[in-house]
């Protein structure tokens, strides 16, 4: 069964990823733009890409390129650096990610102390992450947008990590997100259309500007 999956990849271009089901999901937009999509990841795939997982043994982010995974976990990441799901998600989000970076990183364990609320870095212009454990039974581990970033309530909306579902979301001041405390086994890839380095450098830079005025500002005022 195996064989015959890989050889669909392989010479008949059937794909991993469902990107007519992207196309289809609701976009959203409380408290952020963001889209969910369960089954992103074809089901007659996800016990494969199991299979094929980095073999990673502590908790952490990593860079697939410093991993070791299986032939069906490498089309997976192959499909994923494609221009045409770029295209696809910049469709969805009415964005344009051409020239933007891509950035991507692959977790096995989650222990107690991830989780916790925040939002990304202004850098971060799209996130995407997709969920690989067959099924999840724990509490903790659903990741949360939120209303509110002191109350882990106030979610709009829950993700169970599992199935090969997607999560997306537009990076803003109102994406904040995170997930009750959970130790297990959490499957997940992190990937994220970044703003290039050097507009990064140039924001920092203005940044620190704006903060070097405010403080000779305070000081002349006697603050």
């Amino acid at each position: 069964m195996q064989g015959a999956l890989e050889s669909h990849i392989r010479t008949r271009g059937m794909k991993i990823l469902d990107l007519d089901a992207l196309d289809r999901a609701a976009l959203q937009s409380d408290p952020c733009s963001f889209v969910v999509v369960p089954r992103f990841v074809r089901p007659e795939y996800l016990e494969a890409v199991n299979r094929d997982y980095p073999q990673i043994q502590r908790p952490g982010n990593f860079d697939p390129a410093d991993l070791h995974y299986g032939s069906t976990f490498e089309s997976l990441i192959a499909e994923l650096r494609d221009p045409e799901l770029r295209a696809h998600f910049a469709a969805k989000f009415e964005m344009n990610l051409e020239g933007l970076p891509l950035q991507m990183t692959v977790r096995r364990y989650s222990e107690r102390s991830d989780g916790n609320v925040h939002n990304d870095s202004r850098g971060k212009r799209l996130t995407s992450l997709i969920y690989f454990n067959p099924s999840w039974e724990h509490e903790g581990g659903r990741l949360r947008l939120l209303r509110d970033p002191d109350d882990i309530e106030s979610h709009c909306a829950e993700v169970a990590p599992e199935a090969g579902t997607l999560l997306t979301f537009r990076r803003s001041e109102r994406s904040f997100h995170g997930f009750k405390p959970v130790e297990a086994e959490r499957r997940s890839l992190q990937m994220y259309w970044v703003t290039p380095k050097r507009s990064q450098q140039g924001e920092k830079k203005r940044s620190l500007k704006r903060l070097w005025k405010r403080w000779r500002k305070e000081r002349a005022s006697g603050r």
